[in-house]
């Protein structure tokens, strides 16, 4: 990357020829003037000129990452702060109040190596992608879910396990280097944490929603076959499941569903009939943890899950929500769908129950995702109230904003307390 004089950057001022220097890197901004939301004329006032401080009254830093393609050099005698990906940071409540020097009971050396390699993944793998996924509703790849599967994104987003027995056979690392048999959930919950700074709902449930409460109940209850090969796929990204509990009669009544699984009459298969709806990641699932009816006395007693795999008389359409579909979110269609009794999760019969341990883990992980978004949301405003200028002073100087700040960053940490005391 060239050094620019500021001679030289003051030469490219005129309506078609426009640079402008930001935090000591200097962009040509000559075609997307046009593009700009405010119009072209607003950045031709600041043509061949350092724009800094305008730039940070009214945009974000994270802003400068959708435009690096438009730098074209560093302006001579700039200071250059070049930031380390999944680095430690000081901003204000960014970090838990562990990672900021309070003691803490739950946190050992190798939260903060997770930590840190967690972040790193998501500022350079997930970041870029995140808002261009989000607003076109793209599903993800299976690149990038087999990214995710090698990395140990997934395996880590079920907790310990017996799971991790499988990691090193299958050459999948934890992030941070943390040993298997020192994994807790406190690492779980440091991962999710990361992983919800995104900041976007749906592309953060296109990365494993539907994957991280259905891949759990495959090793809990499945057979040590299915554990091999299904289990293998699914933690190495070559796969992907969702849960299938919910119908349109049957929500939050998980008793009353009404899907059935009868066996044939050679006692070898099940023959599955019926609806599920809202299932995330149902789309793009190669799997699906189902449950069903087995039996006929229309009692809890009567349920049992299977895995069914997708193929012949198995349809998935797509249903929009109030937020992205990049998390295909869908009604599944099962019609007469052969599965094999090696399928059968469990025993017949204990389906109620592998349900209700199953939303335990489910329940909790929704819990440090929305307080994971908040955390980010407080660490921004911050940031912001401190760069955004209005009546001659900065937003955190004025009385009304420092109040709400300090009632949301109490609120953050009291949640933050409670959520470590749950985990624990």
């Amino acid at each position: 990357m060239s050094t620019v004089s500021k001679d030289e950057l003051a030469k490219h001022s005129k309506e078609g020829d426009l640079w402008m220097a930001i935090d000591g890197d200097v962009y040509d901004v000559s075609k997307f003037a046009r593009l700009h939301p405010g119009g072209s004329q607003i950045l031709e006032q600041f043509g061949g000129k350092d724009a800094t401080v305008e730039f940070y009254e009214m945009h974000r830093k994270d802003v400068l990452l959708k435009y690096q393609r438009l730098k074209v050099g560093t302006l001579e005698g700039a200071k250059q702060t070049a930031s380390v990906p999944g680095e430690i940071t000081k901003i204000p409540f960014y970090e838990l109040p562990a990672f900021m020097g309070q003691n803490s009971p739950y946190y050992r050396e190798s939260h903060r190596n997770l930590v840190q390699a967690v972040r790193a993944f998501v500022q350079t793998e997930l970041e870029p992608i995140a808002e261009a996924a989000d607003l076109a509703g793209d599903y993800p790849d299976r690149e990038l879910q087999q990214k995710l599967g090698m990395s140990g994104m997934m395996a880590i987003s079920m907790g310990p396990g017996p799971w991790l027995k499988f990691v090193g056979m299958l050459g999948i690392k934890i992030p941070g280097n943390v040993d298997p048999d020192d994994f807790d959930y406190f690492h779980e919950m440091l991962a999710h944490l990361e992983v919800a700074r995104l900041g976007r709902p749906g592309f953060v449930d296109s990365l494993g929603a539907g994957w991280g409460i259905s891949a759990p109940a495959v090793f809990h209850f499945c057979n040590d076959e299915v554990r091999k090969t299904v289990g293998a796929q699914l933690l190495k990204g070559d796969k992907w499941s969702a849960l299938a509990i919910s119908e349109p009669f049957a929500g939050s009544d998980v008793a009353a569903l009404r899907a059935t699984a009868e066996k044939t009459p050679d006692g070898k298969h099940y023959i599955v009939n019926g609806i599920k709806k809202w299932i995330t990641e149902g789309m793009y699932a190669d799997y699906f943890v189902t449950a069903v009816r087995t039996g006929k006395t229309g009692t809890p007693k009567d349920m049992s899950m299977l895995l069914v795999e997708r193929g012949p008389g198995l349809e998935t359409k797509q249903i929009k929500t109030t937020y992205s579909t990049c998390c295909g979110t869908a009604m599944v269609i099962m019609n007469n769908v052969k599965v094999p009794v090696e399928n059968l999760m469990g025993k017949e019969g204990r389906g109620f129950l592998q349900i209700m341990y199953n939303f335990n883990h489910e329940r909790w992980l929704i819990a440090v995702n929305l307080i994971g978004q908040a955390r980010a949301a407080v660490a921004d405003t911050f940031m912001w109230a401190r760069q955004r200028k209005i009546f001659g002073k900065t937003l955190i100087e004025q009385p009304v904003i420092r109040n709400k700040l300090a009632s949301s960053a109490a609120a953050l940490e009291s949640l933050t307390a409670m959520l470590e005391t749950v985990t624990y």
